[in-house]
C-alpha cells in the first residue's frame, strides 16, 4: 500500500498550541504530514519571523513532541502544486470557528478545480485551543500580554526578544 501523504500548510507566524494539536492528530491519520511553512506575503501584514525562523521553530516544537513522521518545508507555490511535488493524497486544515469555514470551503473549491484527486481533510480545534490564532498572540505579545499557554516556550521567548526590538 502506498504511504499516506499529507500537507498542512500554514503562515505559523507565529506557531501556536492549536497548530500542534492539528498536527499532532493529523500524524495519527495519516503515515506522513509535511508541514508547508508559506513564504509569500499573501496577507495585509507582513509576517513577524521570516520562513527559515518558523521552520525552526516549528522543528523545534515537534521535535519536543516526538511526532517522528512530521517533517517541515518551506514553500512559495500554489498549495496544490506543493502537495503534488510531495506526492500527498491530503491537504490538512484546522477549523476553529464558522468563519474559518468559509474561508476554507472557497479554497477547497478552488483546490479541487487544481486537482480533485487531492482531498481536503478539516480537523476542528480542540476546544482548549478553539480561540488561539497567531495573530491574536502577537498582539497580545506586544502589549506585554503572557502568551505562555497558548505557544511552545521557545516561541514564547522568540516572540518576546522579537517584540522587544
Amino acid at each position: 500500500m502506498p504511504e499516506r501523504i499529507a500537507v498542512c500548510p500554514g503562515s505559523y507566524d507565529p506557531v501556536t498550541n492549536g497548530h500542534l494539536d492539528v498536527i499532532g492528530r493529523a500524524a495519527r491519520l495519516f503515515d506522513k504530514v509535511i508541514i508547508g511553512v508559506v513564504d509569500v506575503q499573501v496577507r495585509k501584514q507582513a509576517p513577524l519571523f521570516t520562513a527559515k525562523e518558523r521552520k525552526r521553530m516549528l522543528e523545534q516544537a515537534l521535535e519536543a513532541n516526538g511526532h517522528d513522521n512530521v517533517v517541515v518545508q518551506v514553500f512559495s507555490n500554489l498549495l496544490v502544486d506543493f502537495a503534488r511535488e510531495n506526492e500527498a493524497i491530503a491537504i490538512i486544515k484546522g477549523l476553529r470557528a464558522i468563519s474559518d469555514f468559509e474561508y476554507e470551503f472557497e479554497m477547497n473549491q478552488l483546490n479541487r478545480k487544481l486537482d480533485d484527486t487531492i482531498e481536503s481533510v478539516y480537523i476542528f480545534a480542540s476546544s482548549e485551543y478553539s480561540f488561539i490564532r497567531s495573530t491574536g498572540v502577537k498582539e497580545m505579545a506586544t502589549f506585554g500580554g503572557d502568551v505562555s499557554n497558548l505557544v511552545p516556550p521557545l516561541v514564547a521567548e522568540a516572540l518576546a526578544e522579537r517584540l522587544r526590538k
